[in-house]
């Protein structure tokens, strides 16, 4: 018992600092894509580093090694008396490019901090704080009409934003003679947003302004999962997995603001609430299907369908992006064609370390939930991993890389290349073992 509560101890003040970790990252430019200016910013593509090494899947993944929240029904996979922690970080660098010009960027950031535990035979619960979206854009551009500069000298416009949103869940799962999974998630998301304007002359007898929105958010949400296992033998088995995911209203602030200043006086124009947001977060319905051969090959591929058109963002002050030469985002459907492979040599290999080490790589092809002046903007790569145990039971730590493409550079788009490394240690440990001998 005292091990047990040492144990607690720790893992309660570790995720107490992922989630202020978290949280300070909604202050600040947790993700960088000039793409993150509409709506609530970009989705992260959800998973630990051991579902993002397979191409991002897992709604069809039973695995008692591994922490894999992606289907709620997913949970119940684990040792009986098992409890697993799994803390994540990325650092990912991107490389823009737009006509003749190019910019890079460099983040870092906590993708996870998640905990199992069982709660009765082949019932188990997970709790668990992961980044929802990020905003983090940087505009700048000088006024070129000659008739304006004659008359106001040069102005330059100045667009900056950023912030995130966090989501926090509680998850439980549970399995029915054997072969039958069905689970639950109760998500909260929360964070803040800020969008700058500014627009500044190099006249001092001309006002400059900084406006923009400062926003709040939060919203409460849910997803179901099922899966359904039919074993050939006791190595081998073929897993059909499903989930949905519900629309989330987002509630909380909103706040207008503009301020102007002469020969170094500042004053406020106004600040104003313009209201709760109207705005939601898309469902989601995702399928899958699994195969795991003699223990040693797993293989699954997934699709996913969001549908975020009753977003409202288009129509949402501070979420709407309508540009002066006619160009706008609109909401639309988003889709995901994911496929991953992992081979595990021999797990019980007490010879060469190598054999027991998990060997994995993945694809994936992804529509955004917007589109950008009436273009599909797509996102493809390719993923390749490794897991390295760690002392006993299931242990490990996993590293790997997302090598891909965003957009491209038809119509004045922009397109992104990035390379993100993901890695995260997986901690599993047996409690409530009665010891045989004393």
């Amino acid at each position: 018992m005292k091990r047990f509560l040492n144990i607690l101890i720790i893992v309660f003040c570790l995720f107490l600092t992922a989630a202020t970790s978290l949280r300070a990252q909604t202050g600040a430019s947790s993700a960088y894509s000039p793409y993150s200016v509409f709506g609530v910013g970009d989705i992260v593509r959800e998973g630990t580093a051991f579902n993002k090494t397979m191409g991002g899947v897992g709604i069809a993944t039973r695995n008692n090694r591994y922490i894999n929240y992606l289907n709620p029904a997913a949970i119940s996979a684990r040792d009986t008396l098992a409890f697993m922690l799994d803390f994540g970080v990325s650092n990912t660098n991107k490389y823009f490019a737009q006509g003749s010009m190019t910019s890079v960027n460099n983040q870092f950031n906590i993708t996870n901090f998640i905990l199992t535990f069982p709660i009765y035979r082949s019932f188990a619960m997970a709790v668990g704080v992961t980044p929802y979206s990020g905003v983090g854009y940087d505009f700048s551009y000088i006024e070129t009409d000659k008739n304006i500069i004659a008359q106001t000298g040069n102005i330059d416009y100045q667009s900056y934003g950023e912030g995130s949103l966090t989501k926090v869940f509680l998850s439980g799962g549970a399995t029915f003679w054997k072969r039958f999974s069905i689970g639950a998630e109760l998500d909260y998301y929360f964070g803040n947003i800020d969008k700058v304007s500014n627009k500044i002359f190099s006249f001092s007898n001309f006002r400059s302004t900084y406006g923009g929105y400062d926003m709040k958010l939060w919203g409460i949400g849910g997803k179901f999962g099922l899966q359904y296992e039919h074993r050939f033998n006791n190595l081998s088995s073929v897993i059909i997995g499903a989930t949905y995911k519900l629309h989330t209203c987002i509630k909380g602030t909103n706040e207008e603001y503009s301020n102007a200043t002469l020969s170094s006086v500042q004053d406020t124009l106004y600040r104003k609430d313009v209201g709760a947001p109207n705005v939601k977060l898309g469902n989601e319905i995702g399928v899958g299907i699994s195969l795991k051969l003699d223990g040693r090959w797993m293989m699954e591929v997934d699709y996913l369908l969001s549908d975020w058109r009753q977003s409202g963002f288009e129509r949402a002050r501070g979420f709407a992006v309508n540009t002066e030469n006619g160009r706008s985002f609109r909401s639309a459907m988003s889709h995901s064609v994911r496929a991953g492979l992992e081979y595990v040599p021999n797990r019980n290999d007490i010879r060469y370390y190598y054999r027991r080490m998990a060997y994995r790589g993945g694809i994936y092809y992804d529509t955004a939930n917007f589109t950008f002046d009436g273009n599909i903007v797509t996102s493809y790569g390719l993923t390749l991993g490794l897991t390295f145990p760690v002392w006993r039971w299931f242990n490990g730590f996993t590293i790997g890389i997302d090598v891909g493409n965003r957009g491209t550079i038809r119509n004045n788009m922009i397109r992104e290349l990035y390379f993100q490394v993901n890695a995260s240690i997986n901690i599993h440990d047996v409690w409530f073992q009665k010891p045989k001998y004393e």
